[in-house]
């Protein structure tokens, strides 16, 4: 086990502490600044204004928002579902079905989310499957994006059980079905919902796929911000960054309460 002498210690805690301040919040610090700031011309802003918060809660950006939060919700029950599902198929598979099973769900995180959006577009914009230009084609795309988290949060979880459980069960005569849903389940729903808060927050802050599926009618407030930084107006862009860290804030601290209760029973 390495061993460092207490200046060692507090060189290594200094750099860890600039790493923190400069790569997190320093750049939340300025995004707050520039929430709220009606002219940026110096190190710090020379003024200050309440207009852009109240422009980025007006109709059309709470209709982001509330885009964001259904894809989000969505995308993330899915893509739990289907990672537990397959997560618990594959630790009772053949070792050779369990590894195709676990590059299968991993492979979209492996490339970019740009690629995922361009080859729904592709896939899904000619032929009997017409997605284009609708709501599933968004919420397919960001189910694709978080699916590998679900997958790999279940099968650690599956991994970490006593493997005699099945064993044991079984020859006091329970079922299949019922160790699956009164054993298997209760044991692993806290990484079920650890798999949730991560995809859920992940969806929310999605671009990359997004912006290359979304219609017209169905933008998420990432796309709004994309907007809005890409056209110039960086305190607006500032302004809904805010309300979008504010809401996953929000949501994912509801979902921690819920996750808790869940883990005390």
């Amino acid at each position: 086990m390495l061993r460092f002498s207490t200046p060692v210690k507090v060189v290594l805690w200094l750099i860890a502490a600039l790493l923190v301040i400069f790569l997190v919040i320093a750049p939340l610090l300025v995004t707050v600044l520039a929430s709220f700031a009606d002219s940026w011309n110096s190190v710090l802003p020379t003024g200050f204004t309440l207009d852009h918060l109240r422009d980025s809660l007006a109709s059309e950006n709470l209709s982001s928002i509330s885009v964001s939060l259904q894809t989000a919700v969505l995308a993330s029950l899915l893509a739990v579902c289907l990672g537990s599902w397959a997560a618990i198929a594959a630790y009772s598979a053949p070792p050779m079905v369990a590894r195709a099973l676990n590059i299968a769900f991993h492979l979209p995180v492996a490339v970019p989310s740009v690629v995922i959006g361009l080859a729904l577009l592709i896939a899904f914009s000619h032929g009997t499957v017409l997605l284009n230009g609708t709501v599933i084609i968004v919420v397919l795309a960001q189910t694709l994006l978080v699916l590998s988290f679900a997958f790999s949060s279940v099968s650690s979880a599956l991994a970490g059980l006593n493997p005699m459980l099945d064993s044991v069960a079984s020859s006091l005569g329970a079922s299949g079905a019922r160790i699956l849903f009164r054993i298997k389940l209760p044991l692993l729903t806290p990484a079920i919902a650890a798999a949730a808060g991560l995809a859920l927050a992940l969806c929310l802050g999605e671009l990359g796929a997004t912006i290359m599926v979304y219609p017209p009618s169905w933008r998420t407030l990432p796309v709004s911000i994309f907007g809005y930084a890409d056209r110039g107006n960086i305190f607006m862009a500032a302004a809904n960054t805010l309300l979008l860290v504010l809401t996953a804030f929000v949501v994912l601290t509801a979902l921690g309460r819920v996750r808790g209760r869940t883990a005390v029973r």
